[in-house]
């Protein structure tokens, strides 16, 4: 195989506000030659990409894939061959279901040199733009994170929601708008109470940001009956309690293009 002329950089573009993308990321989308990104990266991200670099759209969204993940991995090991700079420009962080990890696996296998550079996840983000804290010292020591992704009744699924429920004080489930009905279910049949308070952020840290807020014995149909929509996070815990206090103390959101 040819020795390859670059590096691929993970990057991690954060959940939307631009004030929370990395002082080194900004630097790589300025010097890239080549930027591939996801579809939830924000578009005054985006226009921070020199704009002399080639930029292509592999985001995946429900039901709708620019690029199947297969071929984003060629594609990132080809313009490595070529160009000196090429950004993999990935919502949130990559390696937090961001399938970050297995994108430099396949790099790697391919002798192509990578870097990784972090991102702030949308599971610390989104909930504290909501005013709701992951950790208190009257409520919360201990946080899961999980994604709430599987299709549940095609196949047994990998996660085990009635240990998570007595796992840890604090449950972020990522992407799990779609598969609500049957993870609140799985909580409650692990022992969590109907009574249990949960937030749903969608849009985090964006101006268009949304939340709905219930019980684990409420949510679901509330969903059904607003038609809350993903991509949201979900945050479940007594920790929610403290929305109502901290909602006036929220950290100010960057203004709509």
């Amino acid at each position: 195989m040819q020795t390859p002329l670059g590096k691929v950089y993970l990057v991690g573009a954060g959940p939307g506000d631009p004030g929370l993308f990395t002082l080194k990321g900004k630097t790589l989308l300025e010097h890239a030659d080549v930027v591939v990104y996801d579809a939830l990266v924000s578009p005054q991200i985006l226009a921070m990409i020199n704009p002399k670099a080639e930029q292509i759209n592999a985001g995946k969204r429900r039901g709708r894939h620019s690029l199947v993940q297969e071929e984003t991995t060629r594609l990132l090991i080809a313009k490595a061959q070529t160009h000196a700079i090429v950004v993999r420009l990935k919502g949130g962080d990559p390696f937090v279901f961001g399938r970050g990890g297995e994108e430099m696996e396949d790099l790697v296998n391919a002798g192509v040199p990578v870097e990784v550079v972090p991102g702030v996840t949308s599971g610390i983000a989104a909930p504290a733009y909501a005013g709701i804290p992951l950790t208190h010292r009257s409520y919360s020591s201990s946080v899961t994170f999980v994604t709430g992704h599987e299709s549940a009744g095609k196949y047994r699924p990998e996660v085990n929601w009635r240990a998570i429920a007595q796992g840890s004080e604090t449950i972020v489930v990522y992407m799990g708008v779609h598969n609500l009905p049957h993870i609140v279910a799985e909580l409650q049949a692990g022992g969590l109470s109907l009574h249990t308070p949960i937030a749903l952020v969608r849009w985090g840290t964006r101006p268009d940001q949304e939340e709905l807020l219930g019980t684990l014995g409420t949510i679901a149909q509330q969903v059904e009956e607003t038609g809350f929509e993903a991509p949201a996070i979900a945050v479940i815990g007594n920790v929610v309690q403290l929305h109502s206090v901290l909602a006036g103390c929220r950290p100010a959101i960057y203004p709509a293009i």
